[in-house]
């Protein structure tokens, strides 16, 4: 299983930027898939998550704000975050989980940087 996100980039405060996280693989065996995020010095931090039959959560922090959606045809999870603050700044990072092969899959972070 191998996750490819994209989608980063710098935007001013109350901008929008829409992460894309693109599985492929033995895609069969994945079941929730989750953005995580981790700023410089801070831990990595659960961001929203998104089961197979859709059900979400997301952190305190960016409720109201961000939305997680995947579209199972495309094998594609994403990430739309609004109104982006500067404590939104880190490098995301999109996971797969495999209660079948009882792992977790990471992908390699994107970058979201947010000016004031």
């Amino acid at each position: 299983v191998q996750l490819q996100a994209s989608g980063g980039g710098s935007v001013q405060a109350g901008g929008s930027l829409r992460l894309s996280c693109v599985v492929s693989g033995s895609i069969f065996v994945i079941d929730d898939m989750a953005w995580y995020r981790q700023a410089p010095g801070k831990q990595r931090e659960l961001v929203a998550g998104i089961s197979s039959r859709g059900e979400t959560n997301y952190a305190d922090s960016v409720k109201g704000r961000f939305t997680i959606s995947r579209d199972n045809d495309k094998d594609t999870v994403y990430l739309q975050m609004n109104s982006l603050k500067p404590e939104d700044t880190a490098v995301y990072h999109c996971k797969a989980r495999s209660p079948l092969l009882r792992a977790d899959f990471w992908g390699q972070g994107t970058l979201v940087t947010v000016s004031s």
